[in-house]
């Protein structure tokens, strides 16, 4: 359950990303929209979850040096990835350039920890 969760949560993050300039979500329906906003987040997680500690470790000293900035680069690099990974699935989802990644990577950041934040207090106070 707690899969199917973050996985939505990331899909509606990656929805939010497409008002940016250069990231495109281009189904005609809205099923078909949801679909692919739930595939782009299984890749993206995916991205994440094999590259990203890949490239954490390789590129340690640049964290150290940037004190953290060069997290923001890494994160925009992999939603590029994702955007490119997505056309060759031939799923409507574009990203067109490294900006549109960058300011998109922080969107996802940003949309899903608050999301993340009120799931986890809505299941908190139903614990309690």
């Amino acid at each position: 359950m707690a899969l199917l969760v973050h996985i939505l949560i990331t899909a509606v993050a990656v929805w939010a990303t497409t008002a940016l300039p250069g990231i495109s979500l281009t189904s005609e329906t809205t099923g078909t929209q949801i679909a692919t906003l739930v595939v782009v987040a299984v890749v993206f997680g995916l991205v994440n979850a094999v590259l990203k500690p890949i490239a954490k470790t390789l590129g340690c000293l640049f964290y150290v040096l940037t004190l953290g900035l060069f997290g923001l680069v890494v994160n925009a690099l992999l939603f590029w990835l994702t955007g490119w990974l997505a056309e060759r699935l031939d799923l409507a989802f574009q990203v067109s350039g490294f900006w549109a990644a960058f300011w998109g990577a922080i969107i996802v950041t940003i949309v899903s920890g608050v999301l993340h934040g009120i799931v986890d207090r809505t299941r908190s106070t139903e614990r309690d």
